[in-house]
């Protein structure tokens, strides 16, 4: 017998053994899936209703610097519902625009202008 065949024959005379130990193939334990984390859902308004305009009126114009996601998530409104707030405001002169792109809307707040002295 040549020695490439003796090698054959212990190579898989190895195998073999090693593959009583292994638990491979369809007998292994199926590997378990971490669930992962799961992103809590919001259940935003849709609408604004009265008290959720209430409070668009009042408080946003206290921030010092209004963005759509900080307004959406404190009225707890829609994104596409604040923005048609904020355009709102911006139509009445309370805030003006320091960035419009159509990803990101930045607002500030308008500074009331000085009423002049009245003439006496």
């Amino acid at each position: 017998m040549g020695k490439s065949k003796e090698i054959q024959a212990q190579k898989k005379s190895a195998k073999d053994a090693n593959k009583d130990k292994s638990s491979g193939g369809s007998k292994q334990k199926k590997k378990k899936w971490s669930k992962g984390r799961i992103k809590e859902k919001l259940n935003n308004k849709v609408l604004f209703d009265k008290k959720t305009y209430a409070n668009l009126t009042k408080d946003v114009p206290k921030m010092k610097l209004i963005t759509l996601s900080r307004v959406s998530e404190q009225l707890g409104v829609t994104a596409s519902v604040a923005k048609v707030g904020l355009r709102h405001l911006k139509e009445k002169g309370t805030i003006k625009p320091l960035v419009l792109h159509s990803k990101m809307l930045v607002y500030v707040v308008t500074a009331p202008e000085a009423e002049p002295a009245a003439a006496e």
